[in-house]
């Protein structure tokens, strides 16, 4: 019971879902309960991918067979349905890093932009184009296959949340510590955390293996991993550290990069890997 409780305080904090009244009296809060809730990051990847999934089987189904513009129709209402559900929680870290990676080179001097609630040039285009990147990717995917988006839309939000837990576990935490809502999270991640997140991933990831073959699943998980692992090099090198932004940048950007690998495997890269 104590993992339930955990799981939906992650859920409370990472989506708009209500957890109120008598359930939010029972689930509790306070720091070390969220620092345990970080396990179940992943497990949240799972009612995500769930909500899109369903939004875009659905419009997808609705709409005329055969036309060019419905899968497009049906990526639009799959991602306004998670921006929705997560209160574009993910793609606001996102604007903020750019905003302020981009606006100053002073580790101090952007880390104040990156507290200012105001968005700038860097962080509306970098919003505009990780909408777009997730839209395009996923419509080229259901015009292929429905089934194939909808397995992408299943295990891509599972997988995109765990890498940031391993920023987490690598870096220290930087900024506002006293005001910022990912401190209880930096204070301290233990191993079983990580440990809870990664077993909330591995059924993703044999789910996409089983469904669509290994080939799609490497084509998937490498660019991911290489985006996160990115994204830890960036924030280590300009900020020494990481910040809570900075964590939802890293799920945005390995999410885009996931969905890229499943895009690649349908072109020669994923029949020279299928036949290797």
């Amino acid at each position: 019971m104590q993992a339930v409780r955990h799981f939906l305080l992650a859920v409370q904090f990472f989506t708009r879902i209500p957890v109120t009244g008598r359930l939010a009296d029972w689930v509790g809060y306070s720091p070390a309960l969220l620092r345990a809730s970080a396990g179940h990051f992943p497990g949240v990847g799972w009612i995500v991918g769930l909500v899109a999934a369903g939004m875009l089987a659905a419009v997808q189904l609705l709409l005329p067979q055969g036309n060019a513009y419905a899968p497009l129709a049906a990526a639009i209402f799959s991602t306004l349905a998670t921006v929705l559900l997560t209160g574009c929680f993910h793609e606001d870290g996102l604007s903020d890093v750019v905003d302020g990676l981009g606006g100053s080179h002073d580790r101090d001097k952007a880390l104040a932009i990156m507290k200012d609630s105001r968005i700038g040039a860097y962080g509306a285009m970098a919003m505009v184009l990780a909408v777009a990147a997730k839209t395009a990717l996923l419509a080229l995917l259901a015009s292929h296959s429905l089934a194939l988006a909808i397995a992408t839309l299943l295990s891509g939000h599972v997988i995109a949340r765990l890498w940031p837990l391993y920023v987490v576990r690598s870096l220290p935490h930087v900024g506002d510590t006293a005001q910022s809502k990912s401190k209880p999270l930096a204070e301290f991640i233990s191993r079983r955390g990580v440990v809870s997140a990664t077993l909330w991933a591995l059924p993703a990831a044999a789910l996409l293996a089983w469904w669509q073959g290994w080939p799609v699943l490497v084509l998937a998980l490498l660019p991911s991993a290489a985006a996160a692992l990115w994204m830890r090099q960036w924030l280590q090198r300009r900020l020494q550290g990481f910040t809570g932004d900075g964590l939802g940048a890293t799920e945005q950007v390995s999410e885009i990069a996931f969905y890229l690998g499943i895009a690649a495997s349908l072109g020669p890269l994923g029949a020279w890997l299928g036949q290797a």
